[in-house]
Order: structure tokens, then C-alpha cells, then sequence
């Protein structure tokens, strides 16, 4: 895994600024199937990883990449000399599976603290950080978790999800913080570690709590 690389904070805001459009994905999956939202993910993702690799082969596509998205992307993003993947695929691909693995009101909790969380831990991070922790800072992993604590209290209102929601949700969000913080180490893309150790979480505490007979919530959103 590259090393952090940081770009100009207003660069890194517009990033971020597309990155919260990618909200479109938990909402829209929110009135849809799984199988619907499987099919709408699938071609965009192969849509996404195909650009890629031409940015890599094709003087052409680069050329118009480079115009439109060049002063967004990270230098690791830029690279020539060998193929790395783009926060946008790994986005996509993230919410693909986690559509294919995860019950639907797990995906959603977690793509959306993806988004959501990931572009507080990075904005909040950058300015105010000034205590390490991991491979970022004490004060965007707190806004990190004040702000995934956020999501997981209007999903579960939403839905009407009980105590057991609230209590996995968060738990997942403070892993989900630490999964941030440490993604240089842990060698992955937190656009997709993030999700599926959040989501991955939930779910088992979903399963722990309904062998303890306590509020199921898996069954939402079907």
C-alpha cells in the first residue's frame, strides 16, 4: 500500500465533494432489491476498473482523465509504472460487495459511514489533526466516530431499529475509525476496508444478539 499522499486541501475538499455524491448509492439501493442494485453497481464498477487500466495503456484516455479529474487525483494515482486503482473504483467495487454479502440494512449502515465518516475523518483530520493515531490523527478518528454515530442514529430511526442497531452500529464505527486510521498499515484502500470491517462487525454482533433472543434487525429493509 502507497504511502499517504496528501493534494492541496481545497483539491482534497472537491474530492470529498464526490465523494459524498456516492451517498446516491445507499439511498438508491434503499428503494430498490438486492438483485436490482446488483445489476446497476455490476457494469458501473467494470465501467470504473476499465478506465483505469486504459489510463494506464491509452496516451489518449489519460489525456482526458488527466483533464477532467488530474488535479483531483493522488500521485500514487498518477503513477505510469504500474496499474493502481482510483478511489472512485474502489468505491464502487465496495459497494458492490458489500450489496452481494451483506444484509441490505448492513450495506447501507456501512457504505454510508464509509462516505459519510471517511469524508469527515479526512477533512476534520487535516485541519485540526495534531495527536498521531496510526497512520492519521486522534482528532479525525473522533470525527470519524461522532460522525458515523450520526448515520447510524438516522438510519435506525429510519427504520425503526432497536437497541441492538444502535449498540453494533456504533461498535462498528469505532473499529471503522481505527480500520481508517491504520489503512497504510493494513495495506488496503480504506474506501474499501472501511465498509467491510464496519459491515463485516455488525453483522456478526447481528447474529450474537439474535442467539441471545435480543431485537433482530437483519430482517430490515428486505
Amino acid at each position: 500500500m502507497h504511502k499517504t499522499e496528501e493534494i492541496p486541501y481545497t483539491q482534497e475538499i472537491l474530492r470529498k465533494l464526490i465523494h459524498i455524491s456516492s451517498l446516491a448509492i445507499p439511498i438508491i439501493y434503499s428503494f430498490v432489491s438486492r438483485e436490482v442494485g446488483i445489476m446497476i453497481l455490476t457494469p458501473m464498477t467494470l465501467v470504473s476498473i476499465v478506465l483505469d487500466v486504459l489510463m494506464h495503456k491509452s496516451e489518449g484516455v489519460r489525456r482526458i482523465m488527466l483533464g477532467v479529474f488530474g488535479k483531483l487525483l493522488r500521485p500514487h494515482e498518477l503513477r505510469q509504472d504500474k496499474i493502481l486503482l482510483n478511489g472512485a473504483s474502489y468505491v464502487l467495487m465496495s459497494a458492490l460487495l458489500c450489496v452481494i454479502v451483506f444484509p441490505k440494512i448492513v450495506a447501507i449502515t456501512a457504505f454510508s459511514i464509509l462516505i459519510v465518516s471517511d469524508t469527515c475523518a479526512a477533512l476534520y483530520g487535516r485541519k485540526f489533526g495534531r495527536h498521531p493515531f496510526l497512520d492519521k490523527s486522534r482528532e479525525g478518528a473522533f470525527a470519524f466516530v461522532v460522525s458515523a454515530a450520526a448515520v447510524v442514529a438516522v438510519i435506525g430511526a429510519l427504520t425503526g431499529a432497536g437497541w441492538t442497531f444502535f449498540v453494533a452500529g456504533v461498535i462498528g464505527s469505532i473499529v471503522g475509525a481505527v480500520v481508517e486510521a491504520g489503512s497504510i498499515r493494513l495495506r488496503m484502500d480504506d474506501n474499501f476496508s472501511i465498509p467491510m470491517f464496519t459491515g463485516g462487525l455488525m453483522w456478526v454482533l447481528a447474529l450474537l444478539f439474535e442467539s441471545l433472543t435480543q431485537p433482530g434487525f437483519v430482517a430490515l429493509m428486505k
